[in-house]
């Protein structure tokens, strides 16, 4: 379970989000919501103990203020969209990093259970016949995958998403989205994600998160939390008629 209670954080000793409370209980994908600059990044980045903050977070009821770095690593992992290539690693090397944490000892190589690991989650998002490619050789589809099984390697209880879905098409950015779901289903996990678009945010999430000027607007299911009056004043237009025209446009299209 994740618990936020009273969260501010910011930069430079200002303060970008502001008493930001929610539980978010295994088995419940949360996306946040919001326009630019609202605070939905420092968010994860404070969930994720990249940045400081005031308040209490809470994982599995342990403040994650008195744990160690890679306490936090062990139970929450961030899955951010695409960036630069630095280095060229195998599909296989790559999703072994994500093993780092779990591998004892410095000069200690991955065991035949990390091994194992890597297969398993190579194969749950359909790239383990490509595990001997180069990264830098990938679609960006393919890219997203491997950082995805990456992502799922680290054996993580909650799984932070920072726009993963950026500079994807459309079939891959419904995939991503498809295997993440899969996996939140399965045992003790949850998404937490940052998503511009709003149908795929409706696609992921049971729960939502709508942030305004670094506040909480309003916080549950969609039914609960999101109103065509509160979008409209979040977002500084008529979301739902821009939503209803666009699907009056796909009915033509569908009739023809």
């Amino acid at each position: 379970m994740l618990e936020l209670k009273n969260v501010s954080a910011g930069y430079d000793g200002i303060d970008v989000i502001k008493d930001i409370s929610f539980t978010l209980n295994y088995g419940e994908n949360l996306c946040i919501l919001g326009p630019n600059g609202c605070g939905k990044t420092t968010l994860i980045k404070a969930i994720a103990g990249l940045i400081p903050s005031k308040g209490e977070i809470l994982i599995d009821d342990k403040n994650t203020g008195r744990m160690k770095r890679h306490e936090v690593a062990s139970k929450v992992a961030v899955m951010s969209q695409l960036s630069t290539i630095f280095f060229s690693y195998t599909v296989y090397e790559t999703v072994l990093l994500g093993r780092y944490l779990h591998m004892k000892g410095v000069f200690k190589g991955p065991s035949e259970y990390d091994k194992s690991y890597v297969k398993k989650c190579l194969k749950a998002v359909g790239l383990y016949e490509l595990r001997d490619k180069q990264i830098n050789t990938l679609s960006g589809g393919q890219l997203q995958r491997v950082y995805l099984a990456r992502t799922l390697a680290q054996e993580p209880s909650i799984i932070l998403l920072d726009e993963p879905t950026n500079h994807l098409d459309l079939r891959y950015q419904a995939e991503l989205l498809d295997y993440l779901k899969e996996w939140s289903n399965e045992g003790e996990h949850s998404i937490v994600g940052v998503l511009h678009d709003i149908n795929l945010a409706m696609r992921l999430a049971d729960n939502f998160l709508v942030l305004e000027e670094g506040c909480v607007k309003s916080y549950g299911t969609a039914n609960k939390a999101i109103t065509n009056s509160l979008l409209n004043s979040v977002y500084g237009m008529d979301v739902v008629g821009f939503m209803l025209d666009s699907l009056r446009k796909w009915e033509n299209i569908s009739n023809t």
